[in-house]
């Protein structure tokens, strides 16, 4: 499925829960559904930065030029808002994650109904996850002019 498809499940999913405190209670199942990250990957060097809560992330580039993130935290809305974000942009090119449009954050109201601080976390996150992809397409173009 493509980004934007897996954006729209997203989307869909939430488009029968009209109450928010159900829309939470769902977003803490998401995070509870998340794989837990490697005991490695909890470092500092992973933390992301401007969390209020301690979130952890890792990349890796598989074989197949496509980028898997791991992730995790201590807070369970943070963890679930970061199942979405993992399901919608692991599995993709790094070019497709670049040039991605983020817009479900938007569209089921999650930007709107979180405190100011979740949303420089969350906001960090998707820089963070965004670094990856390009300092991967960087490593993936440099490699291919090496060739």
């Amino acid at each position: 499925m493509t980004i934007n498809q897996l954006q729209d499940e997203i989307i869909e999913e939430f488009a029968d829960i009209e109450d928010w405190m159900d829309r939470y209670a769902y977003i803490i199942d998401m995070g509870n559904a998340l794989p837990p990250i490697d005991e490695a990957y909890r470092t500092p060097e992973h933390l992301i930065e401007g969390c209020q809560s301690r979130a952890w992330l890792h990349a890796e580039l598989t074989p197949e030029g496509k980028i898997e993130y791991t992730a995790d935290s201590d807070a369970i809305i943070v963890k679930g808002i970061i199942s979405m974000l993992v399901k919608v942009l692991s599995g993709h090119t790094p070019r497709e994650i670049v040039d991605s449009d983020l817009y479900f954050i938007d569209r089921i109201g999650l930007s709107e109904n979180l405190s100011p601080t979740r949303s420089n976390g969350l906001a960090a996150l998707v820089k963070q996850m965004r670094l990856y992809a390009v300092a991967f397409l960087a490593k993936q173009q440099a490699e291919g002019a090496a060739q």
